[in-house]
């Protein structure tokens, strides 16, 4: 299982490259239709990270195993309401 440093990691990465789409719309490198697609995905893969973030933090306070957070579907991560 990957450790809170790695995760913290992987958003830093995922965010990097948000802009770097968005760096390539600008200079006319890539389409709308393109950018937006692997927009979707990056925004996907970022909510399944922060989720699994805050679970791990969730289980350290209450004295769990951090190491037993896994990353849940994009569907439940997508669709969950507070």
């Amino acid at each position: 299982m990957a450790e809170d440093i790695d995760i913290q990691q992987r958003i830093k990465g995922l965010i990097d490259e948000e802009h770097s789409l968005r760096a390539q719309l600008g200079d006319g490198d890539i389409s709308v239709e393109e950018e937006n697609s692997r927009l979707r995905a990056l925004e996907v893969e970022l909510d399944q990270c922060w989720d699994l973030l805050r679970q791990r933090r969730a289980r350290r306070e209450f004295g769990e195993d951090p190491g037993a957070a896994q990353v849940r579907d994009a569907a439940t991560v997508e669709n969950y309401r507070a």
